[in-house]
């Protein structure tokens, strides 16, 4: 059995080496179409074992053409990280070791590792350092932790137990948002037994007047750092003074927008965020981590841990030592901490502001760049990393459908990968950096790319 397991990491690391080494000249999209995956895939599940080295084999070949090229660097559609290799082997590492990474007593390295990276996290992002931090699958599974020791602390301000008696019966609680909240806000509230209804969208300078209406009801205000399509930031300084006069919960969405709080180019975006109650980000976009890992950070460390804890007989529990379980969903669970570890310490806090300014300055060169082309337009030139653009259309007024059939050519090209989005009532594509490989190459080739599309037409439908 060691050997065979010798064999199939030799034969893993082989295929992934080559995987690597091809990014390039690869195509950035799928080529396999979902009918080919689904008859190589789905096979008859065999009566016997099969050799591992024969079952990581035939797992490369069927699933060839069906691996997006996301951890390259033409990859723009959605704000999506790679790997820096430190983070990708402490991966592996953390696959091999097994750990669960729950409790200290279950993983004790994975624990302090999880311990070490956190303190650091806060460090770079400007968070304080009181506060408590949870490490999670992603930005989706970080808002439910804040948010859950939201509900805990405005319920408890109103005499309120939310986690002996639930909902039912419990003061209304108020959430106010900007229009463009991100839709994993939109399900923490559902997971929460909030509801959606629950959230009440205005304009910044609403903010006041509407918590004066009912100064007293229990609040949680949601605000943003780096909105999804055009990476604005709402205006820290002015909103978060007038939530707290009035004894609301901020909480940052900061999903690839925090970490600009890393440059001390962009830092000023961030300027006043760090007087919110919460704030949640991602390590698989601008850390460059593998999937899955996000980050959840809590001022009131009181109200996160009783919000998320809990004790069996059966558990040893360390009393000087940082249970994991105490500050997130989960029971069972990877030491993704051994990633952050790694890619921390791989990169340093000038390797971070290097790669976030890098890839603002490359989303900057594609959206100007491309933008520039005859028959494009920039609806919005980059702040951080996210801009926006439109194609349009020579022969009539839909530049709806024409912006649609650009993004669709270029994914087809094979040369990069770009989504599309509605932005004020018109058809974008999105263009997000966040890749520590993309290189003024890889801009300069995309763009060529363009050039050639839009100068040849694209294939009738």
């Amino acid at each position: 059995m060691q050997d065979e397991t010798a064999v199939a990491l030799n034969r893993a690391l082989h295929h992934s080496l080559e995987f690597l080494g091809k990014l390039d000249g690869a195509p950035v999209g799928a080529t396999a179409s979902l009918q080919t995956l689904r008859k190589r895939l789905v096979k008859r599940l065999e009566d016997g074992p099969l050799p591992a080295q024969q079952v990581i084999d035939e797992l490369v070949a069927d699933s060839a053409g069906g691996i997006i090229g996301c951890t390259g660097g033409r990859f723009y559609a959605w704000v999506v990280g790679g790997a820096v290799p430190a983070s990708l082997a402490a991966d592996w590492l953390t696959s091999a070791w097994d750990q669960n990474a729950g409790i200290y007593a279950s993983g004790p390295a994975a624990a302090i590792a999880e311990e070490a990276s956190g303190a650091w996290l806060k460090d770079l992002l400007g968070i304080p350092a009181e506060a408590s931090f949870a490490l999670v699958t992603g930005c989706q599974l970080a808002h439910v932790t804040c948010l859950a020791a939201a509900r805990y602390s405005v319920l408890k301000a109103q005499g309120w137990d939310v986690n002996e008696h639930g909902l039912s019966g419990a003061p209304a609680i108020r959430i106010l948002s900007g229009e463009d909240r991100h839709g994993s806000i939109e399900r923490a509230l559902r997971l929460l037994g909030l509801g959606k209804s629950t959230a009440i969208e205005m304009q910044p300078e609403a903010l006041e007047a509407v918590l004066q209406r009912q100064p007293d009801r229990p609040t949680i205000v949601l605000l943003q750092a780096g909105e999804l399509n055009t990476g604005a930031y709402d205006p820290f300084t002015k909103l978060i003074p007038i939530a707290r006069k009035y004894n609301a919960w901020v909480h940052v969405d900061g999903a690839f927008g925090l970490w600009a709080a890393a440059s001390p180019r962009l830092r000023h975006l961030l300027r006043g965020a760090e007087s919110a109650y919460s704030w949640a980000t991602d390590g698989h976009k601008w850390l460059n981590v593998p999937y899955d890992c996000g980050y959840a950070f809590v001022r009131d460390a009181t109200a996160h841990r009783a919000s998320m804890s809990h004790r069996e007989s059966y558990l040893i529990h360390d009393e000087d030592a940082r249970d994991q379980m105490d500050w997130n969903p989960e029971w069972s669970r990877r030491a993704r901490g051994f990633a952050t570890y790694a890619a921390l310490r791989e990169l340093g806090r000038s390797g971070i502001a290097e790669i976030v300014d890098r890839c603002c300055a490359n989303a900057h060169a594609l959206v100007m760049g491309i933008g520039s082309l005859p028959g494009a337009e920039v609806l919005w030139e980059p702040t951080i990393n996210q801009g926006l653009v439109r194609f349009l259309d020579p022969a009539g007024p839909d530049h709806d459908r024409y912006t649609d059939r650009a993004i669709a050519s270029i994914v087809a090209s094979g040369e990069a990968f770009f989504g599309g989005c509605t932005w004020r009532g018109k058809r974008c594509m999105r263009v997000s950096v966040s890749n520590w490989r993309t290189t003024q190459v890889d801009v300069d080739r995309v763009i060529a790319a363009f050039s050639r599309i839009l100068s040849a037409g694209f294939p009738a439908e």
